[in-house]
């Protein structure tokens, strides 16, 4: 009877979940305690893109506070054009970081819809691996990396702003080997962009 009644429970929620949706609330949960990397994007509005939209990405020469070393010139647009060329065929990048006015006149120039301007707001690039521990040899050093970067959408035609975003990253216990702030921004950009077109996860 009590195999029955067991049996008869690991059947009800088995159907409430599917294992995917497990697996994405595990990995929620995980993410959330710390041990993955986990990020939270917030919009301003919830604007929808069309598909065949043509993106210019460009990003700031800003060199963003923080402690560790400095990241990448065009970092940001890098990993916003490699998430966005998912989801939209249209996609250029700026080839360096460049001002708002000259991200516009490129976009404009090359007949985009819409320029995506990023930039990273605050950095901490934390020891994640043998060399970067013989660079500083700190112990407070130690742990995951954080980012912060805010995006701009803004459409080339009007010069209308139609949408801020504004991504704050960590990374987690478990995958911080090797990492940097830059190395954390693939999943949210491609949410954005997801996001961008009414797509859920």
């Amino acid at each position: 009877m009590r195999s029955l009644v067991l049996l008869l429970a690991l059947m009800a929620l088995g159907g409430c979940m599917n294992v995917s949706d497990m697996g994405e609330g595990v990995r929620y949960h995980l993410s959330d305690a710390g041990l993955l990397d986990h990020s939270d994007t917030r919009r301003t509005l919830s604007i929808r893109l069309q598909p065949d939209s043509f993106i210019f990405i460009g990003q700031g020469a800003f060199v963003p506070p923080g402690k560790g070393p400095v990241p990448r010139q065009n970092a940001v647009a890098e990993q916003a054009f490699k998430s966005f060329v998912e989801y939209f065929p249209l996609v250029r990048r700026a080839q360096g970081p460049l001002g708002l006015e000259d991200a516009i006149a490129q976009a404009r120039s090359v007949g985009a819809d819409y320029v995506l301007y990023t930039r990273f707001a605050r950095t901490d690039d934390r020891i994640g691996n043998g060399d970067e521990w013989y660079d500083e040899q700190a112990v407070d050093r130690l742990g995951w990396d954080t980012g912060v970067v805010q995006m701009m959408l803004i459409e080339t035609s009007t010069r209308y702003l139609i949408d801020t975003a504004r991504i704050k990253s960590r990374g987690g216990l478990l995958t911080f080997h090797d990492n940097t702030p830059e190395d954390l921004l693939g999943a949210p950009m491609r949410e954005y962009a997801r996001s961008l077109l009414g797509m859920s996860e």
